[in-house]
């Protein structure tokens, strides 16, 4: 039996009142439902429920799409659009750290406080502050792409904010600790510690390194050209948790051409004349995977007594022996592929103290002299 107000009498006895709490991916209605001994039992409740409903609507949106099977399909759009790389990042974040804590949360229901739960999740789960920045950026992407499609009307976790991260200091090696790499680099057998050398004069991340191929170096003009990598991405198979892929370089900036130092330029045609394949570094005519470029650059730090220094690093010393010669800025930062003279100037200002202490010293020797 009805009574309006979409309320029916059910065959146990029991009056069920029906409202609308949005519509689904394929535009059906989605509906919510309360039940009572009485009907008026049933209409006070559905009354409510109704007002809270439209107001979630005229602020949220309509979209009744649990954000777990949105995100899945937002993923599924965007393969196409972005690297391999980044595509395994996006979706090992959200079914990690994002689905599992509010995955069941229909788009219209989410709000700041939502957002603000997972973000305590991440805290209690000891996740480093950049990562969880770095999470948060996708869920804002995921949203934001809601917001285009209509489905909801803001993005709700713009708001959140996260505590700012402590820039730590990243430390070069000093000349002499380079020195004692390069001599113990040219040493090794079958030109093991020859990627640690290219990475000190070149800059390049090891990806990058693992990736290159003979073709890309120009001996004539003295050129190293990057446009590829080759990374270990992870995979959503069970039978399979990742897989090695070659892509294109982090960004468009990371497309470059670094010149050769005459010392590097021989150590490579030496390199050349016993290498095999189209790869600069190979095993079995494939490129040598970045993890087995790390194993050898560990052997050999260890050997020169260097237990803390990881393999970016050479990068970044690379970076602060360019700019401790005065070079221009903006030619360090075309080298090491940045997409801006400000991403160079944050990560390498605090990287120069050798050269502050140098130019203290002849300050204060111009000082005498004047004097």
């Amino acid at each position: 039996m009805r009574r309006g107000e979409n309320i029916y009498k059910r065959k146990d006895g029991r009056w069920e009142g029906r409202y609308k709490k949005g519509y689904k991916t394929n535009g059906q209605i989605k509906y919510g439902y309360i039940y009572g001994k009485a009907f008026q039992e049933v209409r006070i409740k559905l009354y409510s429920l109704k007002a809270h409903y439209h107001t979630q609507q005229e602020i949220y949106g309509d979209a009744c799409i649990p954000l777990e099977e949105w995100g899945k399909l937002w993923l599924q759009e965007i393969q196409k659009e972005v690297k391999p790389s980044t595509y395994s990042s996006y979706q090992y974040k959200l079914f990690n750290y994002v689905f599992p804590f509010i995955g069941h949360f229909y788009l219209n229901e989410l709000n700041e406080e939502i957002g603000k739960r997972v973000v305590t999740e991440w805290f209690k789960r000891g996740l480093q502050l950049s990562t969880m920045q770095v999470i948060l950026r996708v869920m804002n992407q995921c949203l934001s792409y809601a917001k285009e499609k209509n489905k909801v009307k803001e993005n709700p976790f713009l708001s959140i904010k996260l505590p700012k991260a402590s820039n730590k200091k990243i430390r070069s090696l000093t000349k002499k600790e380079q020195s004692n790499l390069e001599k113990m680099a040219l040493k090794e057998k079958k030109d093991h510690g020859l990627p640690t050398y290219l990475a000190l004069y070149t800059g390049l991340r090891i990806g990058e390194i693992a990736a290159l191929q003979w073709s890309d170096i120009d001996f004539d003009r003295n050129l190293i050209h990057v446009n590829r990598t080759y990374q270990r991405i992870a995979l959503s198979l069970k039978d399979q948790k990742t897989q090695l892929v070659i892509g294109s370089t982090k960004t468009d900036s990371g497309t470059r051409s670094i010149p050769m130092s005459k010392s590097l330029r021989r150590e490579l045609l030496k390199h050349q004349r016993r290498a095999k394949g189209r790869f600069v570094f190979s095993t079995n005519n494939h490129p040598m995977e970045p993890r087995l470029l790390t194993y050898h650059f560990h052997q050999l730090r260890k050997k020169c007594g260097l237990e803390e220094i990881h393999f970016h690093q050479l990068r970044h010393t690379f970076a602060t022996r360019c700019l401790e010669v005065q070079s221009d800025i903006l030619s360090v930062s075309a080298m090491l592929g940045h997409a801006s003279t400000k991403l160079t100037l944050d990560t390498y200002a605090d990287s120069m103290m050798e050269q502050r202490i140098e130019d203290i010293y002849r300050m204060e020797i111009a000082n005498r002299q004047h004097k």
